[in-house]
């Protein structure tokens, strides 16, 4: 355990940028959003001024509506693929033109959780944009109030080519002329474990719509090509909508109190929209012709996480949750391997990940599921001790795959070895302080 705590504390360390991480060399050169936030959780076990950096760099690039964009870019960087250039915000800092999954209250509620006064004071400060990001989230991607988060972009929901998404790109018609370009990804990562030609062209297509009507989230939310309700976003803005609720008591914000109640009660309400009584669990489901997603994601498993559900769907779920835990070597795979869609080494169409794991098996521990957390938790622990820090894992074999020397799952490791960390603690911070941190 020792040696990998220590290549951890490498990891991020290799991939700091001063005032942000990037989630590992090369492949992803730039910031992205919830990779800072499970970043910044790792980071404040080392050193709790660099955790905090990392949120507010993150935030100085929040858009005047509110929005935290998904990245931010802070040069030019030929390795990656699509760049400022395509997206063309005109922002500055340049970056994306929608968002990701708001995960940042809920790591900072955790750091005020597990911290002292300084970080009450530093959680203060941002409180108001984070107050600020969530009302973005209620009013551009949930315009009707009906209490269901739209992503208007695959890649806003953090889980790129999964198969959930197959019904909403079927539907967005790719031009003629959409030009050829050259992707990067390929050029680092075998291109079997990344998304199809196929899913790229209609990625880059509903950028360019985006960018066609000035990134004006009115029009692409109500006229763009892809419109969907995720269960991750959904569940994941959920629990930190809640999670803003508690620091909103806790840092003395009572202004705020009966707004982000509204938005807890609204939005555990939508959520019942998402359940697929067909397939026993919550999926996801295009918010223009009403059709579910056929098959169960690591994601569904967020309604935990979320605390929705009536006790009968709780039960469904949680008999899924075993069933699928049975058919793998390592929960939690983002796909049923029961499924024909399944594929054990593409991204998001069958590999585990850290950080969905650590927000499960947190979810599943809520629930009062403490075996099935222990699992989750414990095969998360174990592929990493086995595969070093890979962005994902295949569930069948555990072999690492995509990017290597990955910032989030060292964060997340650091983190789930905290209780190491504390033991330790004149040993690692001797060790941190050799890698650069204080």
């Amino acid at each position: 355990m020792t040696s990998r705590i220590e290549e951890a504390i490498n990891v991020l360390k290799m991939n700091d940028r001063g005032d942000y991480t990037v989630p590992t060399n090369r492949l992803y050169p730039y910031q992205w959003n919830w990779d800072s936030g499970f970043t910044a959780l790792g980071l404040w076990h080392l050193d709790k001024n660099r955790a905090w950096l990392e949120l507010a760099s993150l935030l100085n690039a929040q858009w005047k509506d509110g929005m935290v964009p998904h990245i931010v870019f802070r040069q030019n960087d030929p390795d990656y693929f699509p760049g400022p250039g395509v997206w063309q915000t005109k922002t500055s800092p340049s970056t994306s033109g929608h968002s990701q999954p708001p995960v940042l209250a809920s790591i900072v509620w955790e750091m005020v959780q597990m911290g002292g006064l300084d970080d009450i004071n530093r959680a203060r400060e941002i409180f108001p944009d984070l107050l600020s990001y969530h009302r973005w989230f209620c009013e551009a991607r949930d315009p009707k109030k009906s209490g269901v988060i739209g992503i208007i972009h695959p890649w806003e929901s953090g889980r790129d080519n999964c198969p959930d998404w197959d019904i909403g790109l079927a539907g967005v018609d790719v031009p003629n002329n959409i030009g050829e370009y050259i992707r990067r990804d390929t050029v680092h990562v075998d291109s079997d474990q990344r998304p199809t030609g196929y899913q790229y062209d209609r990625f880059l297509t509903i950028v360019n719509f985006g960018r066609k009507v000035g990134w004006n989230h009115e029009i692409i939310y109500n006229d763009g090509p892809f419109l969907m309700a995720d269960p991750g976003v959904q569940f994941i803005f959920l629990r930190a909508t809640k999670d803003l609720l508690e620091m909103a008591r806790h840092l003395g914000q009572d202004s705020t109190l009966h707004e982000i109640e509204d938005w807890v009660e609204r939005f555990e309400a939508g959520s019942e929209w998402l359940w697929n009584e067909k397939v026993g669990g919550y999926c996801a489901r295009d918010l223009r012709t009403g059709k579910f997603s056929n098959g169960l994601t690591n994601a569904s498993m967020l309604s935990f996480y979320a605390g929705v559900g009536s006790v009968e769907q709780q039960n469904k779920s949680i008999d899924n949750c075993c069933r699928i835990m049975k058919a793998c070597k390592f929960a939690m795979p983002s796909w049923d391997p029961q499924h024909p869609g399944f594929e054990s080494h593409r991204y998001w169409r069958g590999p585990v990940w850290a950080i969905m794991n650590y927000m499960i098996a947190r979810g599943l521990s809520d629930a009062g599921f403490e075996d099935l957390a222990f699992r989750v938790t414990s095969d998360t622990k174990l592929l990493i001790e086995e595969n070093g820090m890979a962005e994902y894992f295949d569930p069948l074999i555990g072999k690492g795959l995509g990017g290597m020397n990955f910032s989030w799952t060292a964060a997340i490791y650091l983190d789930l070895c905290r209780d190491s960390l504390i033991k330790d603690s004149r040993g690692i911070v001797t060790r941190a302080r050799a890698h650069g941190f204080n």
